[in-house]
């Protein structure tokens, strides 16, 4: 089993920047898939980007460009790096690990991007 626990969420305003990190009790040399995914009100929990052991990485086209998703062993974290942030990034992000065969999710952390 593994938990996960997200921090760095928080009030921004367009165009701002904000980096979420997902730190694991695991070492994440061993979780095969990490992962964001966020849920705004009213809508379904969408991917928005994950990031395999090997380092290849996936991103969903409404952030490809402005947000990164790293990994650093030493933390044992899963970062996501958001810049030029917009209102439609508004939601509760959450971190995702794939490991040993199950799926895991974090506490989730709440970005709001608003004037």
């Amino acid at each position: 089993q593994v938990q996960l626990v997200e921090s760095g969420g928080g009030l921004v305003q367009p165009g701002g920047s904000l980096r979420l990190s997902c730190v694991a009790s695991v070492n994440i040399s061993s979780i095969y898939v990490m992962g964001w995914y966020r849920q705004a009100p009213g809508k379904q929990r969408e991917l928005v980007a994950t990031i395999t052991s090997g380092g290849t990485t996936n991103y969903a086209d409404s952030v490809k460009g402005r947000f990164t998703i790293s990994r650093d062993k030493a933390k044992k974290s899963a970062d996501l790096q958001m810049n030029d942030l917009k209102p439609e990034d508004t939601a509760f992000y959450y971190c995702s690990a794939a490991y040993n065969g199950g799926g895991y999710w974090g506490q989730g952390t709440q970005v709001t991007v608003s004037s």
